[in-house]
């Protein structure tokens, strides 16, 4: 369940460093020196690369259903596209790194759904926390990327907590304002865009199309199935790769604006 302006597209972060027909690198994944305008892949660096005080982006996702027609992995997807596109634009200030998504978050509202992994909030709290402590030893500033809606007030414990202890982290969530709140027009959208072969379009169809604020007292008390059978929560008819690119773009403008006045 993502939580979107329009902005920049997304970003492809920086490819694996080049090889030779012997294995070795010719260069680092950052490039043969380390400038402005460098995103990379935290798994693609070899440790005496990283550059001191880095700037780390970490995506924040779920593993929960999506209806009938979008994969369980929605909210990473749709997590690491716009933490991809945050980077990009915040490399204008140094090297970044695109650390790998958090994947499980607290998902309990689909507990009643197969294929719905939540590791719940104390749980989550604790894996954002110690990841953000391990990453202060040797990087600078931590941003975080949200991509489901369930992890928010997980989220803002941690950061508090975080904050007080000292270390400089932010969050951003993916947002797109007046969207749909889960599996409808918005995500299916979004994952035309980005992933179009994992959408199975024929097997789409509209869920409950009320407002989250109205249903939200009925998913916390009875979760998602109770409410929508299907596990949609809004409607995907209409839904286009051309607007999910217009919905993603929205969503890195919104997530910048909020880092700006965080």
């Amino acid at each position: 369940m993502t939580t979107g302006k329009p902005g920049s597209g997304p970003h492809r972060p920086a490819q694996r460093l080049a090889t030779r027909g012997d294995g070795q690198g010719v260069a680092s994944a950052f490039g043969e020196s380390v400038g402005f305008g460098r995103v990379v892949r935290l798994g693609d660096v070899v440790w005496p690369e990283v550059p001191e005080k880095t700037l780390v982006v970490v995506p924040v996702g779920a593993t929960e259903q999506h209806g009938p027609h979008l994969p369980v992995d929605t909210d990473t997807v749709v997590a690491e596209a716009v933490a991809a596109g945050v980077a990009a634009a915040l490399a204008a200030d140094g090297p970044v790194l695109l650390a790998p998504a958090i994947a499980f978050g607290a998902s309990s509202e689909h507990a009643g759904f197969p294929g719905t992994v939540s590791i719940g909030h104390e749980a989550l709290r604790a894996v954002l926390v110690e990841t953000v402590r391990s990453l202060a030893l040797w990087a600078g500033r931590t941003v975080l990327v949200n991509g489901h809606g369930g992890n928010v007030a997980t989220l803002e414990t941690a950061v508090a907590q975080l904050s007080a202890e000292g270390h400089d982290v932010r969050w951003a969530p993916c947002a797109a304002p007046g969207g749909d709140p889960h599996a409808g027009f918005t995500e299916t959208s979004v994952m035309l865009h980005l992933a179009p072969e994992r959408v199975r379009l024929e097997a789409a169809v509209p869920g409950d199309t009320r407002p989250l604020s109205v249903l939200l007292p009925e998913l916390r008390a009875r979760g998602v199935r109770a409410v929508s059978p299907t596990g949609v929560l809004g409607d995907p008819t209409g839904a286009t790769a051309a607007h999910g690119a217009e919905i993603l773009r929205t969503m890195i403008t919104t997530a910048l604006t909020v880092l700006a006045h965080a």
